[in-house]
């Protein structure tokens, strides 16, 4: 299973958290289409509280957190 944790906008209409069933081979890539993320709205993506690349093969267990653009000032 692969837990993933939205944050900011990525919240809306959509839960916290979501779960995946892992598989040999699943990507970020993969769980941000199946969320209907677009790749250019995601600004930070950690796997494990570690800066992750989108197209690095995920493991069972694994902890993804999505954060969005965030603006301000």
């Amino acid at each position: 299973m692969i837990k993933v944790k939205l944050f900011a906008t990525f919240r809306e209409g959509r839960q916290k958290e979501v779960n995946f069933d892992y598989f040999e081979g699943i990507t970020g890539r993969f769980i941000i289409n199946k969320l209907n993320i677009k790749e250019k709205d995601v600004a930070i993506f950690l796997v494990n509280g570690l800066d992750g690349k989108l197209d690095d093969p995920l493991s069972d267990g694994d902890v993804i957190s999505l954060f969005p653009p965030v603006g301000g000032g």
